[in-house]
């Protein structure tokens, strides 16, 4: 068991949002934090555009593949942050969960999928500031 905090984030497919979102928490916070991610329903690769936008700023995600969201891994985690997965997420007493309302980049190109990068960017120096001491 570790004591670190551990968050936890789910998009449907786990090959944009979710995934930019673990590469910056990781990124920023390095091993301070747990960081897992996962989708209702998984894609079968990570979005390209999404490793490319990442790839832009210093950010590796290119190791990463979707994982399916799992009761375990939601028990596993303090901090739930869904992206758009609806009520397909378990929910467990004790947990804190936030919904980011976020543009899919599922289809987009690289000049769509730059903003949404910038402000998962944002929303997860927030996310560290509240955690804080990480």
């Amino acid at each position: 068991m570790t004591d670190k905090l551990s968050v936890l984030f789910v998009c449907v497919h786990n090959a944009g949002r979710s995934q930019m979102a673990a590469g910056w928490l990781k990124h920023l916070a390095g091993d301070h934090v747990e960081v897992r991610s996962a989708g209702s329903v998984p894609a079968d690769r990570i979005n390209p555009v999404a490793v490319e936008a990442m790839r832009e700023v210093g950010v590796d995600i290119t190791g990463e593949q979707p994982k399916v969201l799992t009761q375990e891994a939601v028990r596993a985690s303090d901090v739930v942050i869904t992206m758009g997965c609806g009520d397909t997420c378990p929910v467990f007493p004790g947990k804190r969960y936030e919904d980011w309302q976020l543009d899919d980049p599922a289809g987009q190109g690289i000049e769509a999928v730059r903003p949404i990068r910038d402000e998962i960017r944002i929303r997860i120096e927030r996310l560290i500031a509240e955690l804080a001491p990480v």
